[in-house]
């Protein structure tokens, strides 16, 4: 094998397999990164078992062959590299050798064969996306997921194919993040599958091109294919519990909150809560949200703002801190939040409405609230 390639494009490739390669593998060809030369193309492919990457960029091949190469190595190696260009050759004992002007190296590799293949995406179920609203849903509900290995199924985003309607799910038992996408497909198509947390962060960091992303559905597997980028990943094995059913029907309140002035206040009174009393407290009367928190050790915080609020008294409290993580995953200048009771979760979303309809919000935020008589 033997190809030249612009060392700055042949550092981004490897740089996307960077991640995804282990450093302590339990198979050692699985901290290498898999490089082929052909049709004009180079491709570099590395993998955990779980999750793959496979990305590729037009170069000058002289003459095709694959190796794999140490991909921390080599990337340390590129990294430091200051010419322009490169060649890249192997041998039959799958030694390879990196020209750079007037510099040589020669890395040490293993045999292609030995390298996991990935699954063949053709014949599977794919689903065609616009990457900056796949992006923007996989953004607002990975957040949200459990690192709780022992709840696994909430481990990662769920995904609902159903009515010609595309639904991603994160939740940890305190809050959670869904998202609808319309898609232009079957509506009697009908799949669930759970997308592992590190697939999700790939996918995100993937997805930043214009034109269309496809998602390929697998039984075991799904697959996310740009066109420089395929990433596939085994799906989180299990039944993803019914969120759905505490997701509030109806809310007794709608009220229009001013989202950065928000932040800001529920910045500065977040320094009033700590680890074991790590709450605060929303107080809601005519016109007026009251924010508070208070510690013995470190003192108490008072905030207001005005709002749209009308009727009785209505207090709840929250954690500031997955408050602030549905703020920071919104756009909208200002957010609707839909509450009941003190004991009724709180729905939020960034879409203006006048009466809340939770099937027909595209994007919606739920935290459950936390007990009062513990503030």
């Amino acid at each position: 094998m033997k190809f030249i390639i612009h060392t700055q494009e042949f550092n981004y490739l490897i740089n996307k397999c960077l991640n995804i390669a282990p450093a302590k593998p339990s198979i050692p060809i699985l901290s290498n990164i898999l490089i082929t030369a052909a049709n004009g193309l180079i491709t570099l492919t590395a993998t955990d078992t779980n999750v793959s990457i496979c990305c590729s960029s037009e170069t000058q091949v002289l003459e095709e062959g694959s190796t794999t190469v140490p991909a921390k190595k080599l990337s340390q190696l590129v990294n430091e590299l200051t010419s322009t260009t490169m060649e890249f050759s192997t041998d039959t004992n799958d030694l390879s050798i990196i020209v750079a002007d007037s510099s040589r190296f020669r890395i040490n590799g293993m045999n292609a064969s030995a390298f996991p293949q990935l699954p063949e995406l053709h014949g599977a179920f794919h689903i065609k996306f616009k990457q900056s609203t796949l992006k923007t849903a996989l953004y607002r509900t990975v957040f949200a997921v459990s690192k709780d290995m022992n709840r696994m199924t909430l481990t990662g985003v769920l995904m609902q194919i159903a009515g010609s309607q595309a639904t991603f799910i994160g939740a940890d038992g305190q809050r959670l993040s869904r998202m609808h996408i319309p898609l232009d497909i079957d509506p009697q198509y009908n799949k669930s599958l759970i997308i592992p947390l590190k697939a999700i962060e790939e996918f995100i960091k993937n997805l930043n091109g214009e034109e269309d992303v496809q998602l390929y559905l697998m039984d075991d597997k799904i697959a996310m294919q740009t066109d420089r980028v395929t990433i596939v990943t085994k799906l989180v094995p299990g039944e993803y519990p019914d969120v759905n059913r505490v997701i509030p029907g109806s809310v007794e309140h709608l009220v229009s909150i001013h989202r950065e002035e928000l932040v800001t206040l529920l910045r500065q009174v977040t320094l009033f809560t700590n680890v074991e009393r790590h709450i605060v407290r929303f107080s809601f009367c005519n016109g007026e949200l009251k924010l508070s928190a208070n510690t013995s050790e470190i003192g108490e915080g008072r905030v207001s703002m005005p709002v749209n609020y009308h009727g009785n008294d209505l207090e709840i409290a929250f954690n500031p801190t997955y408050f602030l993580d549905v703020l920071r995953h919104v756009d909208e200048e200002s957010v609707m939040m839909g509450l009941c009771d003190s004991f009724t979760p709180g729905v939020i979303t960034d879409q203006k409405m006048t009466r809340y309809h939770p099937e027909e919000t595209s994007s919606l935020f739920m935290l459950m609230p936390m007990r009062l008589d513990e503030d």
